[in-house]
């Protein structure tokens, strides 16, 4: 069949177009900025340390599922009784209290979209954070319709609870504890949090953000398993993203009691996980032990870093994420160019400071070598 090609369109169509505006919140949110990929430098192997990825590719198990999984012309269970069911029996809590979105920010911008917003005649509710912290949480917050309440962290980097707590009003609907805090590194204690959630209104709802809940090894660092059973306004927020290396497959879930997962069904994003993200999540589950024994390569591979660091005179916040955060300020634009150069890309924010994920042994190495020679090391107050 002859198909006709296309008619360019007019000036004045042109013009009626650029006059379709977007919301105006639009304008008055930051731009998500994914980590960049390495600068390909030759005589040298290149490595990404700007995005909290897992170096290690899935399990050869999981791989094998992945490809085992073939009947993508048919939607996927959108209850992903599979994965919850799995869940529930790994995390010791009801199926029912379980609700998959794809990845742990698809989870969020569901628990967002059910209780925080722009309602009917009413001023915006606002969502309490710590700022700097996951640098998505403004964006979420700002398309669900809420008003961001940012919270500076404490000097050394880590949650105010205290200026948190303070910071709640009649309007607070929804809190965002970020533990280990993304991107600076510091875990949050279960008396922290206990003390904390004591101060909170019933009514607010309570989010511990646990994507990296595998790789804290702080004692009495909280885990959120148990808060959601005493607190019923308390949501825990957890990814396969990270410790799994499911990254690319999104899968992401949140745990609270019936009170909240009956809401947080009809915000749901219906078939979110793909029937190949669940059976690799699954997978994954049941392959729990091998998971445990990456996770620790890469808790000792940080381990080695923080300690090189601090032999260094590096002064750098609690890392009990698969990152560090190096406090560099206005050195930041320059320290991020100079890694450039070694074939590492890392994660700069604007003049603030550098995330670094933990790699690649050889990765990690050659980031210490460019940290051995760098004369302007970061310090925390």
């Amino acid at each position: 069949m002859h198909m006709s090609a296309p008619e360019h369109h007019t000036d004045a169509a042109a013009e009626e177009v650029t006059r379709i505006h977007p919301r105006s919140v639009l304008g008055r949110l930051p731009r998500y900025a994914a980590g960049k990929p390495p600068v390909v430098i030759e005589g040298l192997e290149s490595y990404k340390l700007s995005s909290n990825e897992n170096p290690l590719p899935p399990l050869p198990a999981v791989l094998d599922a992945i490809a085992q999984t073939t009947a993508v012309n048919r939607y996927p269970d959108p209850m992903t009784t599979a994965l919850r069911t799995e869940l529930g029996a790994f995390l010791g809590v009801p199926a029912e209290d379980i609700v998959t979105g794809a990845g742990s920010l698809g989870a969020l911008n569901q628990i967002l979209a059910a209780f925080a917003g722009q309602n009917d005649f009413d001023a915006p509710d606002e969502v309490i954070y710590p700022w700097r912290s996951f640098e998505a949480y403004p964006i979420c917050v700002g398309l669900a319709g809420a008003m961001s309440v940012q919270v500076p962290l404490l000097p050394d980097f880590a949650h105010d609870l205290d200026a948190m707590a303070a910071a709640i009003t009649d309007r607070t609907r929804v809190i965002l504890l970020c533990t280990p805090n993304n991107p600076t590194g510091p875990a949050l204690t279960e008396q922290e949090v206990r003390g904390f959630l004591d101060r909170v209104p019933a009514n607010v709802v309570v989010v511990l953000d646990e994507a990296y809940i595998e790789f804290v090894r702080k004692s009495g660092a909280v885990e959120g398993i148990q808060l959601y059973r005493d607190y019923p306004n308390v949501i825990v927020l957890r990814t396969f993203s990270k410790a799994h290396g499911l990254a690319g497959l999104r899968v992401g879930y949140s745990i609270s009691q019936p009170a909240l997962t009956q809401h947080l069904r009809v915000s749901a994003t219906p078939f979110a996980v793909s029937q190949i993200a669940e059976q690799a999540a699954v997978t994954s589950l049941r392959h729990i032990d091998e998971i445990g024994e990456r996770v620790q390569t890469i808790v000792d591979e940080r381990t080695r870093v923080v300690g090189r660091l601090a032999e260094l005179g590096w002064r750098i916040p609690e890392a009990e994420g698969n990152f560090i955060w190096l406090a560099l300020g206005e050195n930041t634009p320059e320290f991020a160019a100079l890694a450039d150069q070694q074939a590492l890309s890392v994660r700069a924010f604007g003049t603030e400071g550098i995330r670094v994920s933990i790699g690649e042994p050889e990765a990690n190495s050659r980031f210490l070598e460019l940290c051995a020679s760098y004369t302007k090391a970061p310090g925390i107050s």
